[in-house]
């Protein structure tokens, strides 16, 4: 029997694209045998547009579609905080608006083993600016070093379980909130399983990519991170 699922798809300003991927999503699971889903999609105050082509999707199917707005880009940390809380079936999963993750590589893990996550990790991406190559270097050896995080690829899609991820609270509401489940997984005795993705180029929109402002952002959630898990693990 297969497991039911909630699957986020966080969008912001991706009016060439949201409806795409809702549809590669929705195919997923129906033609999967699929039967117990939901697709919940998260608007962080797109202007392009994206807000009605979202209402659209939910009016056009009302029974396996929720929609979240943001009044305001809040960010993808919030975005993901918002898609999770709301989530309601087995296995999670969020998923970007930008079709740059094909989600039939989620076909081998609809069914998915108690106690353990899924990590899907990109190979070394050369559309990044040397600017953000480097910022995500630095992220994965201070996940490792001060976090206990050494996944090849954490700000990529995963596959968590409802259940495991809402036994602790989450403190981070930057992007970074997905280093702090994945530690606090680990660190209960979950098990993860990393498996290689494709990085799809962009059709269409503009990267959100790094500035000096997110660098700056980055640094204060990482030791607001590194205090977080320090309290998570004194208090365990």
């Amino acid at each position: 029997m297969m497991q039911s699922w909630s699957l986020v798809i966080f969008c912001y300003n991706e009016v060439q694209t949201v409806s795409k991927v809702f549809q590669s999503v929705y195919e997923l699971f129906t033609k999967n045998g699929v039967s117990q889903f939901e697709i919940i999609i998260v608007d962080d105050g797109s202007t392009d547009g994206s807000n009605e082509v979202i209402t659209r999707i939910h009016e056009e199917n009302p029974q396996k579609v929720r929609a979240i707005f943001h009044g305001k880009n809040k960010g993808i940390g919030y975005a993901l905080r918002s898609g999770y809380n709301a989530a309601q079936l087995e296995n999670i999963c969020s998923v970007p608006a930008d079709g740059q993750f094909d989600v039939n590589e989620i076909t081998p893990y609809l069914n998915v083993a108690e106690k353990t996550f899924i990590s899907f990790y990109r190979k070394e991406n050369v559309q990044y600016t040397a600017f953000r190559m480097t910022l995500s270097y630095f992220n994965k050896k201070i996940n490792s070093f001060f976090v206990g995080i050494n996944l090849k690829d954490v700000n990529w899609v995963k596959i968590f379980k409802n259940q495991e991820i809402k036994k602790f609270s989450w403190e981070i509401k930057s992007s970074l909130i997905e280093s702090e489940i994945c530690a606090k997984l680990l660190y209960n005795g979950n098990k993860v399983k990393e498996e290689l993705s494709i990085y799809h180029p962009r059709v269409a929109g503009q990267s959100k990519g790094a500035s000096m402002k997110i660098l700056f952002q980055a640094i204060r959630e990482t030791m607001k991170l590194i205090v977080v898990m320090f309290k998570f693990k004194r208090k365990k």
